[in-house]
């Protein structure tokens, strides 16, 4: 059984993945990390170690391993929350699970589910990575979209921190949505991790659509503002919705194929 530096006791096929994977991060990626001492748990009145929510930006399909490295090596052992087509992948998905990854069955009955995981996590002393874009951005120039509540609900029913982290570098190895593995020359994964975002006066208050916006607004910000800072550039003034996106394109679908419809009508007549 592999033993973090918190004492507790990570298992055999976490240990097995990070035996698998950190060798190779160390020897093809180039770090520059900032900010770890944001990751530090504070210690609870019985001794044990603070639970953290740990927020990236995503921009590529090769950040969490990218995430993964940074947590692990600053003391924080991660718990992802991905989507559940992800953990139905042979050999890889079924390591996730004996690793204790959370799978997010979206828009299903079963989507709490992965809610009430992540708050037990966090109240066990645990660092949970949850993407709050939700996945990996369509805004044209890889900015931070807006986000979905559910890290936001995680931090505030436990009262943990929730840290915001950005991420740049890992889109020159898979851009996104591109099916391609550019490892090599080594890329410099450049991390830094924003102290928590303030949401001391949203918590005790009833988790209500307000609330959470707000809260989430808030974790978009910290992380587009990390963005900035390792980028040189300043984000567009306009935040990326991708509801609106898929909306707008549906949309554009149903148009052109009512186009379409009514164009054979007329060649039929």
């Amino acid at each position: 059984m592999a033993v973090r530096r918190s004492g507790k006791r990570l298992g055999f096929w976490y240990r097995f993945a990070v035996c698998l994977l950190r060798p190779g991060m160390l020897a093809l990626t180039k770090r520059d990390w900032r900010g770890v001492e944001n990751l530090r748990p504070e210690v609870r009145a019985d001794g044990t170690q603070e639970g953290v929510v740990v927020c990236p930006n995503h921009i590529s399909w090769f950040d969490p391993l990218v995430s993964a490295h940074f947590c692990y090596d600053n003391g924080r052992p991660p718990r992802f929350l991905g989507k559940e087509s992800v953990f139905r992948v042979p050999v890889a998905g079924w390591i996730l699970t004996q690793c204790r990854q959370i799978p997010v069955y979206r828009e299903t009955s079963d989507a709490a589910a992965a809610v009430r995981a992540a708050v037990a996590a966090v109240e066990a002393g645990e660092c949970v990575v949850v993407y709050p874009e939700g996945t990996i951005t369509r805004d044209p120039g890889l900015w931070p979209m807006k986000g979905k509540t559910g890290a936001a609900r995680i931090a505030l029913l436990t009262g943990a921190p929730i840290v915001p982290v950005a991420i740049w570098g890992a889109q020159d190895v898979i851009r996104p949505y591109v099916n391609e593995f550019r490892i090599l020359p080594r890329k410099t994964m450049r991390v830094v991790a924003g102290e928590p975002v303030d949401l001391d006066d949203l918590r005790g208050r009833p988790l209500d659509a307000a609330v959470l916006a707000e809260a989430t607004d808030r974790v978009i910000s910290a992380i587009t503002a990390l963005v900035e800072q390792l980028r040189g550039e300043t984000a567009p003034a306009e935040r990326f919705d991708f509801k609106a996106y898929q909306a707008a394109k549906a949309a554009a679908e149903d148009d052109a194929g009512g186009t379409a419809d009514g164009a054979d009508e007329r060649t039929r007549d």
